[in-house]
């Protein structure tokens, strides 16, 4: 005899595994896994070293939210090994020196990436390092960012490093104009005004996939500020003709690399993550339905009746469903960006999925409420990964909403100071919905709930 509730493991407590949570606490009981105490709002994390206070409104503590307010299980600590067979998961508590065995009915992994595509942990500014194997490996192992404390105290020390730089009049190159780059180039400008900046990109605009009018005006804000940029140029440190072209012969006295991800999901087997795709590949390969797959495209981790127990969501996966033969804008999941709007709404569908299985497995219900069949649902291209909101300092911002997996698509409907202000409240907001804030579940879920879609790829009646 089943238990009373089935038990369902989250592994990552950022956006994508707290959408979860507040989905399925209700119902189940649900356990989430994460390496660091606390949750931050990485988009924002940019404005936070160069004005290091914006991280109290980033970030909070993870343990107070999962189990006061969600009324869920948190446990700080790293997933070291994850076995689709026994449906269990080796657990190394963070003050523990043993690992534990965690067993489950459902899994969620939404376990994020990292920014640093030519480190071979990912280690960059924009994400904690989170990982045991990684800090003795890394660029700041005095810091142990798993702790909040650590995490400011690095911050803090990026901030002092700029300060120091700020008062030689420094030169500062930014690699990659890409949405990183460019925030980052534009915060560098306005809260440190004397550093002499430039930034270089491979593509022949920044912001490569928005429309020309998005990448024209960010373009015309950093010529009006003096940050100097060249395009269709390919970085070469060895090269003396590179640093001429970009009239910097002596080279910079600081670089900053802005440019791709990589994939940080190490307890998974090598059988069920890709071969390529962004920083070298290492993504978690999914089914049309989110659950895990292999690399002979066979369902990793199912039941005995053949329905998916494990799923992978948000910027841990594949992002995307290939069909052999076909251009990935023809594939039935075309690539879909890493940011956290996709990363919600696979949550979405995944615990939607989790729910019909466990009626079907556990609860012998088959039929929905109108009496069709209950069938596990497909993902979709989200409408909702195609709106970009890109701050230029914290007095300016574009957005581009409709954009799509076809380069240069999408409409820039919002610019300027209201811009600006609109990035302000989205964080705000966000932030406070991640930390079951009543304003914030107000204003976002029906975002992801919605009860008809009128357009997109989701199914008439929602989920």
């Amino acid at each position: 005899m089943p238990p009373a509730q089935r038990r369902v493991l989250v592994v990552g407590g950022s956006f994508a595994g707290l959408c979860c949570a507040r989905d399925l606490k209700d119902h189940y009981l649900v356990t989430i896994v994460d390496a660091k105490e606390y949750f931050e709002y990485t988009p924002g994390v940019l404005r936070a070293y160069v004005k290091p206070k914006h991280l109290d409104a980033l970030t909070f503590t993870l343990s107070p939210v999962i189990e006061e307010r969600m009324g869920c299980k948190f446990i700080w600590g790293e997933v070291k090994e994850l076995n689709g067979t026994d449906k269990t998961a080796s657990v190394k508590p963070m003050f523990q020196a043993e690992e534990e065995m965690i067993d489950f009915d459902y899994c969620i992994i939404a376990a994020g990436c990292n920014f640093g595509p030519f480190h071979k942990w990912g280690e960059s500014l924009w994400f904690p390092t989170i990982h045991e194997d990684a800090r003795p490996e890394g660029s700041w192992p005095h810091l142990d960012e798993r702790f909040l404390e650590g995490r400011r105290r690095h911050i803090l020390e990026e901030y002092g490093a700029i300060k120091a730089l700020e008062a030689k009049n420094s030169t500062i190159l930014v690699v990659g104009a890409g949405f990183i780059g460019v925030e980052w180039v534009t915060e560098l400008q306005h809260f440190f005004p004397k550093l002499k900046l430039t930034i270089i990109d491979f593509l022949p605009q920044p912001l490569g996939p928005l429309p020309a009018n998005a990448a024209k005006y960010c373009e015309n804000y950093m010529n009006k500020v003096g940050i100097k940029q060249f395009y269709a140029t390919k970085y070469d440190a060895k090269s003396p003709e590179f640093w001429k072209k970009i009239e910097l012969p002596n080279g910079p006295d600081k670089e900053y690399v802005c440019i791709g991800v990589k994939a940080s999901n190490y307890f998974m087997p090598k059988e069920t993550l890709s071969e390529k795709g962004p920083g070298g590949g290492g993504w978690i390969l999914m089914n049309m339905n989110l659950g895990v797959k292999t690399r002979e495209g066979k369902a990793w981790g199912t039941d005995e009746k053949g329905y998916p127990r494990i799923f992978a969501v948000g910027d841990c996966n594949y992002s995307c469903v290939e069909e052999p033969g076909k251009k990935p804008d023809e594939w039935p999941i075309p690539p879909i960006p890493k940011i956290s709007y996709p990363g919600e709404e696979m949550s979405v569908i995944a615990c939607k999925n989790i729910d019909k299985i466990d009626k079907m497995v556990f609860r012998n219900v088959t039929t929905d409420f109108f009496g069709n069949p209950l069938e596990v649902s497909d993902m979709h291209w989200p409408w909702g990964a195609g709106m970009f909101a890109t701050s230029l300092g914290p007095d300016d911002a574009c957005f581009v909403a409709g954009a799509n997996w076809i380069k240069n698509s999408g409409l820039m409907c919002v610019w300027g100071q209201l811009c600006a202000v609109q990035k302000e409240i989205i964080e705000a907001s966000k932030v406070d919905e991640c930390a079951h804030g009543i304003v914030g579940r107000l204003i976002w879920h029906f975002v992801h709930h919605t009860p008809v879609h009128l357009f997109g790829g989701g199914p008439r009646w929602g989920y």
